[in-house]
């Protein structure tokens, strides 16, 4: 939650400063611009997941890249539709390849920690309880 509470004062204040700087009609202009550039992207965007396909194949990246690098190039086209001149700037360092590395590395950071939690344990161990059978043979019958 106050994740979306930054965004939102970063784009507000960045779309003031900006929009107050180039004036109404090339903000529209900008809206309008990286609105199609992004629905351009994204109707593009099978190029961009086939080339993946290809480079996982010949094995220049690991499924786990493959899968990272088509979800931020998606989500930085759909940036890209979103009026904010953040979200624009947000999306083409998304689509483009600059933060993916970051967030694929926070990412795999907080999937690590909760493997340690979980793996703990080896399958089947939190169920079991150890216990001792001792027999006892009499003789005296």
């Amino acid at each position: 939650m106050i994740y979306f509470f930054i965004y939102l004062f970063l784009e507000t204040f960045v779309s003031v400063e900006i929009g107050s700087a180039i004036g109404p009609f090339w903000t529209f202009i900008e809206i309008v611009v990286s609105a199609f550039a992004g629905l351009l992207l994204l109707t593009n965007f099978r190029y961009t997941f086939f080339e993946n396909v290809r480079a996982m194949v010949e094995g220049e990246i690991t499924p786990e890249t493959f899968q990272k690098q088509n979800l931020s190039a998606l989500i930085g086209a759909i940036l890209l539709i979103v009026p904010g001149f953040f979200t624009d700037f947000i999306g083409i360092l998304l689509y483009f390849g600059v933060f993916t590395n970051l967030i694929v590395n926070r990412l795999s950071k907080r999937e690590k920690n909760s493997n340690i939690k979980t793996d703990q344990f080896q399958e089947g161990e939190c169920d079991v309880i150890d216990v001792e059978i001792i027999e006892r043979h009499d003789d005296r019958k």
